[in-house]
């Protein structure tokens, strides 16, 4: 009987839309490494805001979706993430200096989202009024860590912190780069039976990409507790191409919005 009951679970929940499947029951929201793929991920956060879908009951972010998932968890809206990277020009976080690890210094990369936080009062991963985690690695332990306590800002700086172009980060005692280097999606941080909506962005590296026989799928999810999203159209964004983030922002915002109500 409790087999049965199972497969008809499973046959429901195949002819649900993702709309659908996100409301059924708490989820997770993971957004994953990506350079400047900050611009995409409030793009689908500005989706699931206006489709009404509910908020996650935690996000984990990687990289590019430290930073979008972290200020989101720390209340800012989607809208308000957008203002904040539509109105962002390279002079507002490009500081070189001596290259001692990395190209820029960061100071002005932290000054910024200090402003950002202070704002609204949230100084601690735990003041989130949505729970977050985000991936950070180790330098000197060689291994992926998950931060989900300590001080916020350089939480979300040190999974930010791509190698050589920024310093790496010592947040409580240890130095700290990017997230990405060992774990691009956010595994790291999600229980194997964890119900999970995962935004990947596609690598551009030409030794590890999201691909399926040379073609990125827009729809990767696997099992019935994770779904995945890879948008594999975007335009590319980096410090010389910030004009391209509201193209790609709202790229996202469309791709999501048709995918929210594909079915599984």
């Amino acid at each position: 009987m409790e087999v049965g009951r199972r497969a008809c679970t499973l046959r429901a929940m195949a002819t649900m839309t993702h709309h659908e499947w996100l409301a059924a029951a708490p989820y997770t929201l993971a957004l994953g490494a990506g350079f400047f793929g900050f611009f995409a991920h409030t793009g689908v956060l500005r989706a699931l805001e206006e489709s009404g879908v509910s908020r996650p009951r935690r996000v984990v972010g990687v990289s590019a979706g430290a930073l979008a998932g972290g200020l989101w968890a720390s209340g800012m809206t989607a809208r308000e993430i957008e203002e904040e990277l539509v109105a962002l020009r390279r002079p507002d976080f490009w500081d070189p200096g001596l290259p001692l690890g990395g190209l820029l210094r960061g100071d002005k990369f932290a000054a910024r989202l200090h402003r950002l936080l202070d704002a609204r009062g949230v100084a601690q991963v735990a003041d989130c009024p949505t729970p977050f985690a985000t991936v950070v690695y180790e330098l000197a332990g060689r291994r992926t860590r998950v931060l989900e306590h300590g001080r916020l800002a350089p939480a979300i700086q040190a999974s930010c912190t791509v190698p050589l172009m920024f310093r790496p980060i010592r947040h409580e005692g240890r130095l700290l780069v990017d997230g990405g280097v060992g774990d691009r999606d956010g595994d790291t941080a999600l229980a194997s039976d964890e119900r999970v909506f995962q935004h990947r962005l596609v690598s551009r590296s030409p030794w590890r990409r999201i691909s399926t026989q040379g073609h990125v799928q827009t729809d990767i999810s696997f099992g019935p507790s994770r779904k995945v999203m890879v948008i594999p159209t975007l335009p590319r964004v980096s410090p010389f191409r910030l004009e391209h983030g509201p193209t790609a922002l709202a790229a996202a915002r469309e791709a999501t919005l048709r995918w929210l109500a594909d079915r599984s």
